[in-house]
């Protein structure tokens, strides 16, 4: 046990210092979402009735997970050059916990984008967001995020070690990006027209959204933390599931 850990913090280090070293990735997964809160508050705010005064505490829960999302595409991207470069290969070769390497990536994805969120938490207090929410609050935040971002971490293992292109591994981000964008993350859904409405409320982004922004808020969650943490974890069970099958199929 104590090798397959040793092993798991090398892979994790290695995968940190492709991460820490792209810009593009610092770009798009921090850098981008600031970029999308400053054009919302600033700019779209005073058009859009989300029923507060202070549409940042809205938006932010929402920006939080577009962020997530933003970060599969290159989780993806980065598992199948390792595929396609033989590293796998090489590892399994060598005498290194066969799963290490897998599990790298995964809590490369877990560990930058808690820095990345930092990073936007930050910005957004400069921008005038506040919460009364106590330490406990804060923390059931940081475990929903962090099941979210397993959850769609998995999903894009099985894209990056069952794609046979680099844009085919990448591909995987752009489907993802249209549930933050179709839920309650930057509007009430009750203004949208009824079909999509419909969606917006079924789909397992409002869910989570709703319950964070209650947590931020100290106001009482409700059954929608639950409902929220279900599709997370259903979700990230299946697809942790189905890429260690494919995984284990690499050689």
């Amino acid at each position: 046990m104590q090798h397959y850990f040793s092993d798991m913090r090398v892979m994790l280090g290695r995968s940190l210092r492709h991460v820490f070293r792209s810009l593009d990735t610092i770009i798009t997964v921090t850098i981008m979402p600031i970029a999308m809160m400053l054009l919302f508050v600033y700019v779209l705010g005073g058009a859009i009735q989300a029923g507060t005064d202070n549409y940042v505490n809205y938006l932010l829960p929402g920006i939080l997970l577009i962020a997530v999302a933003n970060s599969i595409g290159y989780v993806s991207y980065r598992l199948f050059l390792d595929k396609q470069r033989g590293i796998f290969e090489r590892f399994n070769s060598m005498p290194v916990a066969r799963s290490a390497a897998l599990w790298g990536h995964v809590l490369t994805s877990l560990v930058s984008n808690a820095v990345s969120l930092t990073v936007i938490v930050l910005v957004a207090l400069m921008m005038g967001f506040r919460s009364p929410a106590g330490v406990m609050s804060w923390l059931a935040v940081a475990g929903i995020i962090g099941v979210f971002t397993l959850a769609l971490t998995w999903i894009a293992a099985i894209a990056g070690l069952s794609a046979n292109s680099v844009d085919g591994a990448g591909v995987i981000a752009y489907p993802i990006h249209f549930f933050p964008l179709i839920s309650s993350a930057f509007v009430p859904t009750a203004t949208m027209p009824g079909p999509v409405r419909a969606f917006a409320e079924h789909q397992p982004v409002t869910p989570i959204v709703e319950a964070i922004r209650a947590l931020l808020s100290n106001q009482p969650v409700g059954s929608g933390i639950w409902v929220g943490l279900a599709w997370c974890v259903g979700i990230m069970v299946v697809a942790c599931f189905v890429a260690g099958r494919v995984y284990r199929k690499q050689g």
